[in-house]
């Protein structure tokens, strides 16, 4: 109930199942063009999410359902060049900045011309960064003074790029905050639904999905009680919306389900309630076409009026430093409508890194060939495979055989253990244990070509546990005001310097620096997987990396102590780069592996 994506409705079902079919089924192999410019870089991408409301804050009350003023709240500021050159060290290259744009949020900022929104229809106090009523402009929580908070922003951009690393912002196409309305917009710029035709629940060039006749009714649940139950002057169970617009995750009625995304309003990209298609096609041989071509396709057509005002909205942030955007649910959105906004985004800029959540796996390579993105998650099949691992509930090699199934697309896949979707390593309902993340962290980074990810907090161990009001534990809150306990700990009140950490976690952190320093080697950034048998398959994972004279051997223990274990490489010698020294023999190498134990090993000459 308390999770931003649940339940899917029929819609939704409907248009994902219309989607499968819009970017062919195109199965390239990855080229030696992509290996030469791996090489070249010198650099696989690593990408750093921060929650940003969070990161800076000191305040350690964490009262459930608190306030801004009771519970604190992190600020631009707070990335100052210490905490940069802190995320710095960890070998990131582009900081995710999540919960930039200003969102729906209870807490009331009347005096800056911006009311607190009705807390019937935002989750939580703090409100979720996926509920945007204002796209050209910032939360105005993360200002020093929300009246400069643009302003404070974009020097964050600067400092950020300054330290050599790039700059990644939420795009939420699939939907808005039920209450929308941008008090910053550029002169000639209109609010989303503004010309809308509300007497028919659909037309081409409107915005959002009506239901023609009812008026929005707030969802009501016996197990829920708005703020926690706490009394508020707007939250009396009522929320004006004539016509009620269809929900963000196309549920239809005027009372969506408490589990439905009643916060959002659903965007209208020309789909038809029947699922049917109101824009021209993109030709299936546009699969293997560049993203010049794709511009150039669009260029004549009349599209709806959706899709103009992404493009425009990303062009702002690109204008104003933004190096990248990752897109929320991007599956729920058409292929076409993706072909469209990113092949303008690098018209603009070449090297926009175009991340997307997608989790339908049979969608994969049309939102990557046709949609033009650059990289995707890999959710569905990497990390749940890894996750299940971990619990136990599977064996080591079918995470190999899970990596086989995109071998073809695996340098556009993005790794990660943890993100504000998912449960914190150091749960109780995950691991259980900080240092899983070792083994784990080493085999997702070091397996492909893709970039990793890292969530802030991940590397000291943060686990979550923290009983913030709707956020549930296990999951750092994206929706309440909280701190960060293991993170504040290395952040030692904006000294960044680990400070109050425990020895342990230090230990972890120096472990993920030197994990994600060999990101920079060029079998890691541009190199062939090469499996390789080991004697505990179904607790070890074991395989090379390949390039040109360089060999490096990964093996990482997953069961539950001590292993030794034999692996079945020609080498007569190595240099350990990380973890466990490995024993030659004739035979091949033998590692006595500790409990989460890994080791990297560059081999030296074969026999």
């Amino acid at each position: 109930m308390k999770v931003h994506k649940l339940t899917k409705t029929v819609f939704a079902l409907t248009l994902t199942a219309a989607l499968v079919s819009c970017g062919g089924t195109d199965n390239k192999q990855s080229t030696s063009a992509d290996s030469e410019r791996g090489a070249k870089d010198q650099q696989k991408p690593v990408v750093y999410q921060v929650f940003t409301r969070l990161f800076g804050n000191t305040n350690t009350t964490n009262k459930p359902w608190g306030t801004l003023q009771e519970n604190g709240v992190g600020k631009f500021a707070d990335f100052d060049d210490k905490a940069l050159a802190g995320i710095k060290e960890l070998g990131v290259s582009h900081i995710w900045y999540t919960g930039v744009l200003h969102h729906a949020t209870v807490t009331d900022y009347s005096e800056f011309g911006l009311p607190g929104d009705d807390p019937d229809v935002v989750k939580g106090r703090a409100g979720s960064p996926y509920a945007v009523k204002d796209y050209y402009n910032v939360n105005p929580d993360l200002a020093v003074n929300p009246e400069r908070r643009l302003q404070e922003f974009e020097a964050l951009i600067k400092r950020t790029h300054e330290q050599g690393m790039k700059v990644i912002i939420d795009i939420v196409p699939n939907h808005v905050a039920r209450d929308y309305h941008s008090v910053s917009k550029p002169d000639g710029v209109q609010d989303f639904g503004v010309n809308d035709d509300t007497s028919v629940s659909y037309r081409r060039d409107n915005n959002f999905y009506y239901v023609v006749g009812e008026d929005f009714q707030v969802p009501q649940d016996d197990d829920y009680q708005v703020l926690g139950g706490m009394s508020h002057p707007k939250a009396d169970g009522e929320f004006v919306e004539r016509p009620a617009k269809w929900t963000g995750n196309g549920a239809r009625k005027a009372q969506p389900d408490i589990n439905d995304w009643y916060e959002t309003v659903k965007i209208n990209y020309g789909v038809k309630p029947d699922g049917s298609y109101d824009f021209p096609r993109l030709p299936p041989e546009y699969a293997d076409k560049d993203y010049q071509a794709h511009y150039a396709f669009w260029q004549d057509k009349q599209l709806p009026d959706s899709w103009y005002k992404f493009r425009d909205i990303t062009q702002y942030w690109l204008d104003k430093g933004v190096d990248g955007f990752r897109y929320d649910m991007a599956e729920m959105v058409p292929v076409e409508f993706w072909s469209f906004l990113n092949s303008s985004i690098k018209m603009t800029n070449p090297d926009a890194f175009l991340l997307a959540e997608v989790y339908n796996p049979s969608l994969y390579r049309p939102y990557l060939h046709s949609g033009k993105m650059d990289y995707l998650y890999d959710k569905v099949g990497f990390y749940d495979t890894l996750k299940a691992i971990i619990q136990g509930r599977q064996g080591a090699q079918a995470l190999l055989a899970e990596h086989r199934q995109v071998l073809d697309i695996e340098q556009h896949m993005l790794h990660f253990l943890e993100n504000h979707d998912e449960q914190r390593i150091a749960s109780a309902d995950f691991a259980g244990d900080m240092n899983w993340g070792k083994p784990a962290m080493t085999v997702s980074t070091l397996i492909g070509r893709g970039p990793s990810m890292i969530y802030f907090g991940q590397t000291v161990g943060e686990d979550g546990s923290e009983e913030p009001g709707f956020g549930d534990p296990t999951r750092t809150s994206i929706f309440d005001y909280v701190g960060v306990p293991a993170h504040q700990q290395w952040m030692n009140n904006g000294a960044f310097d680990g400070g109050q950490l425990s020895e342990a976690q230090r230990e972890l952190r120096q472990f993920y620096v030197q994990l994600m320093s060999l990101n920079r080697l060029p079998a890691i950034v541009a190199g062939q997987l090469v499996e390789v048998n080991n004697s505990q398959p179904q607790q070890v994972v074991s395989f090379i990396r390949q390039q040109g004279e360089q060999r490096l051997l990964v093996v990482a223990n997953f069961a539950g102590q001590q292993q030794s274990v034999s692996v079945d490489v020609n080498a007569s010698q190595g240099n350990t780069l990380l973890g466990t020294p490995p024993e030659f023999t004739n035979n091949g190498v033998t590692i006595a592996l500790p409990y989460q134990g890994v080791s990297v090993v560059q081999l030296g000459s074969n026999h």
